[in-house]
C-alpha cells in the first residue's frame, strides 16, 4: 500500500482544539485561556470548520451559545463531549495519511510527552469521538509513541524532525534510529527523513518538538527560530540549528529557502519567574489563513511580515499568545488540521441544529453532540 502523509497546507475539513476543563492545569487561569481560544475559533471559524470536544454537557451548551453572540455560523462549529486531561490537540490529534487514493487517520499513542503528565483520557479521546460517529475516515489505533508536533511533512516524501524527541527513550525505547525510520516511512510513506540535533526551548516539556522550531511552508521553504542575542542561553544551540537547516538538501539536491522567524524579548511565569517558550514557529496554517501566535512584542510584526513571504496568497492571522505560553506551549500545539474527508456528514440533535443545517452551506452542517 503506498501511503502519503499530508503537509499542514492540504485542503482542510477543520481543525480540532480539545477545550480545557476546570480540573486541568488551566484551572487558575481558565477564563483568560478560553478568552484565547474564542478569538482562535473565531477566526478560523471564518475559513471552516472548528471541532471541540468540551469536558461535559454544560461546558457544551455554555460554548455553543457564546460562540453564537460572537458570530460564528452554527454550520462551522461541531461539538462533542469527550474527557480529558489537557488541552494539546497537535500531539493527542490524529495524523491524516493517504493510502491507496483514501485518507485514513492514525491514532498513535499519547503518554504525556514521555510520562511527564497524566494523558490516559487524551490518548483516548479520538476514539472516543470516533465511537461518536464523528469520523467519516476510518480511525487506526498503533502502538508507536508519536505526537504530532513531532513531525514536519512536506507532502513530497520528507520529513522533518529532531533527535531530542524522537529518539528520547522516554518515548519508544526499544527503537533506535534505523527503526524508527523504518516505521516512519512505512506508516507515512517518507523516503527522507531529516533530523535537527540542535535547538530547544526554556520552559518546553516536549523534549524540543520541531513544530516550536522550525516548520515546511511548502516543499521548498523552512520558517525557523533565529536567535540574534549572543548573551541569550538560546543563543548557541539555536544558531548551531540553523547551520544544520543551511546544510540541509531537498530531494533534488538544491538547498532550501530558509526564513528566519525573529527572536521575542524573553517571557517570564509571572508567578514564579521561569521562562516561557515564546516562538513564532508555532503558526497554524488552513484554508486560506495562517494563524500566527504573537506575544506583544516589538518582534511580532517582523515575525508577521517574515511570514507573508513564506504565505502570499493566505492572510494572517495574529492571536495574542500570552496566555497560552503559560502551560508551555503556543498556538500549533493547540490545534490539529483534519483533512479533507475526515468529517462524517453532522448527526441532527434537536430542533436547534436542524434549524441550522436548514442554512448550511454545502461544505459545512450543523452539529451539537453528546
Amino acid at each position: 500500500m503506498a501511503n502519503r502523509l499530508f503537509p499542514e497546507w492540504h485542503q482542510q475539513d477543520a481543525v480540532q482544539l480539545t477545550w480545557p476543563g476546570a480540573d486541568s492545569d488551566w484551572a487558575p487561569m481558565l477564563s483568560r485561556i478560553e478568552a484565547t481560544l474564542e478569538r482562535m475559533v473565531t477566526a478560523i471559524a471564518r475559513y471552516q470548520q472548528v471541532l471541540i470536544s468540551v469536558a461535559d454537557t454544560a461546558t457544551r451548551e455554555r460554548l455553543a451559545a457564546t460562540f453564537t453572540q460572537l458570530g460564528v455560523p452554527a454550520q462551522r462549529l461541531r461539538l462533542y463531549v469527550v474527557p480529558s486531561d489537557d488541552s494539546w490537540a497537535r500531539d493527542h490529534g490524529p495524523i491524516g495519511i493517504e493510502r491507496d487514493g483514501r485518507l485514513t487517520l492514525l491514532d498513535y499513542r499519547f503518554t504525556g510527552w514521555g510520562g511527564k503528565f497524566p494523558a490516559a483520557r487524551d490518548d483516548a479521546l479520538n476514539r472516543a469521538l470516533a465511537d461518536q460517529g464523528v469520523f467519516a475516515a476510518p480511525l487506526e489505533s498503533q502502538a508507536l509513541v508519536l505526537e504530532g508536533g513531532a513531525i514536519e511533512s512536506d507532502g513530497e516524501g520528507t520529513l522533518l524532525t529532531t533527535e531530542a524527541c524522537l529518539l528520547n527513550q522516554n518515548r519508544n525505547p526499544a527503537l533506535d534510529r534505523a527503526a524508527i525510520e523504518a516505521r516512519l516511512g512505512e506508516d507515512f510513506g517518507v523516503t527522507r527523513v531529516l533530523w535537527l540535533a540542535h535547538g530547544h526551548l526554556e520552559g518546553d516539556d516536549t523534549d524540543s518538538h520541531v513544530d516550536t522550531l522550525a516548520r515546511f511552508c511548502d516543499p521548498q521553504t523552512i520558517a525557523y527560530v533565529r536567535c540574534d542575542d549572543p548573551e541569550d542561553a538560546h543563543y548557541a544551540a539555536l544558531s548551531a540549528m540553523e547551520d544544520e537547516l543551511k546544510a540541509l538538501r531537498q530531494a533534488d539536491g538544491s538547498p532550501y529557502r530558509l526564513i528566519p522567524l525573529p527572536w521575542p524579548r524573553p517571557c517570564f511565569d509571572p508567578e514564579d519567574g521561569h521562562r516561557l517558550p515564546a516562538t513564532y514557529a508555532n503558526f497554524l496554517i488552513i484554508n486560506g489563513a495562517v494563524l500566527v501566535p504573537v506575544y506583544g512584542d516589538a518582534a511580532d510584526s517582523t515575525a508577521l511580515a517574515a511570514l507573508a513571504t513564506a504565505f502570499p496568497e493566505r492572510d494572517l492571522v495574529p492571536i495574542d499568545c500570552h496566555e497560552v505560553i503559560r502551560q508551555h506551549g503556543s498556538l500549533h500545539c493547540l490545534t490539529m488540521q483534519l483533512p479533507k474527508g475526515s468529517l462524517a456528514a453532522a448527526h441532527l440533535a434537536g430542533a436547534a441544529s436542524h434549524d441550522a443545517c436548514n442554512d448550511a452551506d454545502n461544505d459545512a452542517t450543523a452539529d451539537v453532540q453528546e
